[in-house]
């Protein structure tokens, strides 16, 4: 087979449907939205990533709110072409058989971007190598050594084996940043250096990947201990990868306008830049809204900044729009639950990964305080969702918080929790819900992207000025902020706007609040995509020229 690919996008987990759960959450629909739209514009881009026969997990949530795991069960053969070619890599001392698999993204264009997944269950490994690639984010700290060695040092083999010649390699995250020691045995580390960009999601300094330096003798052999200690990654003992994607890149960016401020000061001295995270309009936008802008700005598809045509969409036809996405939402929390919920009352999304820095659980500091905002200025319903990592005792805490709440304020107002988070149901809260909601503690959210989904479908914002919110919010007009950009009291930040803002703008009359909903699109939905992204990487990051 041969290929000219200029560049090579590298990441640990990628969403592209559910059928394919080799994805966690957001870090995998980001890089799944991207590729969408680099095959959309037709950029010459391949994929890696590992394949998970065991996914993520599959989330059960039992009546106490107790999260459930269960691997999740899948055949690869059913989505993806298995390919001949197969590479080695040394892991322990040993070599590590590395298979693939193949997807091809084909765009609104015609281009075309493969994704390969790779995988170490192949008959020529032991029973301990064909486990390595299992499962997402599984295991001890040598595991995931051992899995992030698989994707950087097998990923760079398998692209040259297939014929792949990048003139870029792309880390989405430090997972994959051992590619750039596969470079450097080739290239000084000045072109090596030049050919490299990283991209950082993490703004909390526990959340970067690290390892001590035993581990890393361990799995990657002297050899590669002593590159590590050469580009100075091993100074203190520990093994950080969103150094070692620093120390071999030329182009370093954060995913908001705040989230590179914040890298900057937590590695100084770096020259850090910003590219906004987006979403793929395509894929997000709810069924009758997408037929909505079908009928208004026709092509928006393939030129998203079509959809600023938004702010002369008549407001019946968006209401309109937004009750049917409504309804199919409410339908499937029947489904899904059996509780029958009022198409007419205040409801509120919020689904993420479950973990404390989201603060998941702040709508329901004062229970009695939002009892009574409910009872004055209007009915709230709350449907949240999400999945918390395995070992995150209190992620786990906080799903059987919501779920003891959803009991205690019964009759007062509605709160239910909806296991299973996936794509399809993400899709469907992004656009019936009426109001967003994000709390992150700031300045925790690199950027965030379900606010943009729901600002596609209409859907404004309710959220603490954090990551994109900050770029996205106009008061009062594309959605709300909770409190300001210093620290502040949350939770009575987030009542305050609720009870005399937020609600009377919804009660108040459905044309102003349809008005809003309008904005939130024209302006927000227009520009957060994946398609503006992908132009902004072509042109600063690759050197290409924007497509």
């Amino acid at each position: 087979m041969s290929a000219t690919t200029e560049v090579a996008y590298f990441t640990m987990e990628v969403a592209l449907e559910d059928s394919l759960p080799t994805f966690s959450g957001g870090l995998g629909v980001l890089a799944g939205d991207y590729l969408r739209s680099a095959a959309d514009l037709g950029m010459p881009v391949a994929a890696v990533t590992l394949l998970y026969r065991g996914g993520y997990f599959s989330q059960s949530v039992g009546e106490d709110g107790t999260q459930h795991e269960e691997p999740v069960d899948w055949d690869p053969e059913d989505a993806l072409y298995r390919l001949e070619e197969t590479v080695e890599v040394d892991i322990d001392g040993r070599t590590v058989h590395v298979g693939g698999w193949r997807l091809n993204l084909t765009g609104v264009t015609g281009g075309v971007v493969p994704v390969y997944f790779l995988d170490t269950d192949v008959p020529a490994n032991d029973a301990a190598a064909r486990e390595l690639t299992y499962q997402l984010y599984s295991g001890d700290s040598s595991h995931r050594l051992r899995q992030e060695a698989v994707l950087g040092l097998g990923g760079v083999e398998m692209l040259r084996r297939l014929g792949h010649v990048p003139s870029v390699f792309h880390m989405n995250e430090g997972h994959s940043a051992l590619l750039i020691l596969r470079l450097l045995e080739e290239e000084a580390p000045e072109m090596v250096r030049s050919r490299c960009v990283f991209t950082t999601h993490t703004p909390v300094a526990a959340g970067h990947d690290r390892f001590s330096r035993a581990v890393v003798a361990q799995v990657l052999g002297p050899s590669r201990t002593s590159q590590l200690e050469g580009l100075g990654c091993l100074e203190t003992k520990e093994l950080n990868m969103t150094e070692l994607g620093i120390a071999g890149s030329g182009y370093v960016n954060g995913v908001s306008v705040r989230h590179a401020e914040v890298t900057r000061e937590m590695f100084p001295g770096v020259a850090v830049s910003s590219v906004t995270n987006g979403i793929h309009a395509a894929s997000w936008a709810g069924p009758s809204i997408a037929e909505l802008f079908d009928r208004y700005f026709a092509g928006w598809r393939s030129d998203n900044a079509m959809v600023r045509y938004a702010s002369t969409l008549p407001l019946d036809e968006l209401a309109e729009a937004h009750r049917e996405e409504r309804r199919r939402l409410l339908d499937q929390v029947v489904d899904r639950t059996g509780i029958r919920l009022d198409p007419r009352a205040l409801t509120i999304g919020l689904a993420r990964r479950a973990t404390p820095y989201k603060q998941t659980t702040l709508l329901f500091s004062d229970l009695e305080r939002l009892k009574s905002i409910a009872e004055s200025a209007g009915p709230i319903q709350v449907l949240f969702s999400g999945k918390a990592h395995p070992h995150d005792i209190d992620g786990k805490a906080l799903i059987e918080r919501v779920v003891k709440v959803s009991e205690q304020v019964s009759g007062a107002l509605e709160v239910v929790f909806l296991p299973g988070y996936d794509l399809r149901l993400a899709a469907l809260l992004v656009a019936g819900t009426d109001i967003w909601l994000n709390t992150p503690i700031k300045p925790n959210e690199a950027s965030g992207t379900s606010g943009m989904k729901a600002a596609l479908n209409g859907v404004p914002s309710l959220s603490t000025l954090d990551g994109w919110w900050i770029e996205g919010c106009i008061e009062g007009v594309t959605g709300w902020a909770i409190g300001g950009l210093e620290d502040g009291d949350d939770a009575a930040d987030l009542y305050e706007a609720l009870e005399r803002t937020v609600l009377p703008a919804f009660y108040a009359s459905e044309a102003r609040f349809t008005e809003i909903r309008r904005h939130a699109i024209s302006l927000n939905g227009s520009f957060f995509t994946t398609e503006r992204m992908a132009r902004e990487y072509a042109r600063a990051a690759y050197g290409l020229r924007a497509p």
